[in-house]
């Protein structure tokens, strides 16, 4: 059974988290983003699927390649993060299901061209899933970040995945130690009653 979260670690995670357009001058290290991973990928995805791949961006090199893919404002986001990130999918993730979900053989249930449908739905979900988690997970451990989907996803897929055909860009974010000057108001958050209902 799982313990109830401190109001603090809430906040933290929640209520007081803020999606940042800007960061401080700190570093994101390998050990954070190796701390991230280990966290989001304990998170549940459809029989242990894990079709997310991730490329961690910290050399300037790296993130003015993602930046020269980004539209909006967003390059200039990018550029001048400590870190990126480029959140792939893999519709070939059950290729890894004999190691990952050894209990049944489920690698048959998607395996054939006319599965692809279903390969990419699942990949779509369950990435997104992973992505969440990785947003979660950053905060957790004190980082801050900023999930973009402004970008040119053909672009993105020749300069960071283009080497692995079967995997295409879910969506993007930068992270860091958020600068407070960066962000506006809070946008309104709905009511329960807005968009839930109890059957």
């Amino acid at each position: 059974m799982g313990e109830k979260l401190s109001d603090s670690a809430l906040d933290t995670i929640f209520r007081t988290a803020r999606t940042y357009n800007g960061y401080t001058d700190e570093p994101v290290t390998q050990d954070q983003i190796r701390q991230i991973y280990d966290l989001l990928k304990m998170g549940p995805t459809s029989a242990n699927q894990q079709p997310a791949r991730f490329v961690w961006l910290l050399s300037q090199e790296a993130k003015d390649t993602l930046a020269a893919c980004a539209t909006g404002t967003n390059p200039d986001k990018i550029r001048k993060a400590p870190a990126a990130v480029v959140i792939g999918m893999d519709e070939h993730f059950h290729d890894h299901l004999p190691f990952l979900f050894p209990h049944t053989d489920a690698k048959s249930w998607f395996e054939g061209d006319a599965k692809a449908a279903l390969r990419h739905d699942h990949a779509f979900r369950n990435s997104s899933l992973q992505g969440a988690y990785l947003l979660i997970a950053a905060r957790a451990i004190g980082l801050d970040t900023g999930p973009m989907s402004g970008f040119d996803p053909d672009a993105v897929n020749k300069a960071f995945f283009a080497d692995q055909p079967n995997v295409t860009v879910n969506f993007i974010a930068t992270l860091g130690h958020g600068d407070p000057a960066t962000i506006f108001g809070r946008s309104p958050r709905p009511d329960f009653e807005r968009f839930n209902r109890v059957d």
